[in-house]
């Protein structure tokens, strides 16, 4: 049975882009030796294409691993996934359902500092 996704640990995003040819052992080594974080731990980690309009997840489930995947379908559609191809981040529920809604994860820029300037 699929875990609630509220169960994990933690949900880790492979940020940058992943050759989605890769299956459970190809994405298992990513994890492991990339990020070098344990893929048999209670977590789900997802992947992104280069076209942003794919996704799998990978998760450890007591007795065999679980690959979810994902095809966005429409003129258009790609996830905002972070473009740093070194980082994995851990995510929350909320950033995770912003993301498949097609949202950034991050915040908005707003206004940087003002500072003070001397008038001529």
């Amino acid at each position: 049975m699929l875990k609630d996704i509220s169960s994990y640990d933690g949900i880790y995003l492979a940020c940058g882009t992943t050759d989605l040819r890769h299956s459970v052992d190809g994405l298992g080594i990513i994890i492991k030796q990339q990020f070098k974080m344990d893929v048999f731990g209670n977590y789900l980690f997802l992947f992104c294409n280069r076209r942003r309009n794919r996704l799998k997840g990978l998760c450890w489930d007591k007795n065999g691993f679980i690959l979810y995947y994902k095809r966005l379908d429409g003129e258009g559609a790609r996830f905002k996934w972070p473009n740093d191809p070194n980082d994995v981040r851990n995510i929350s529920l909320n950033q995770l359902e912003l993301l498949m809604n097609g949202l950034s994860i991050d915040p908005p820029k707003g206004f940087e500092e003002i500072k003070a300037r001397d008038f001529c």
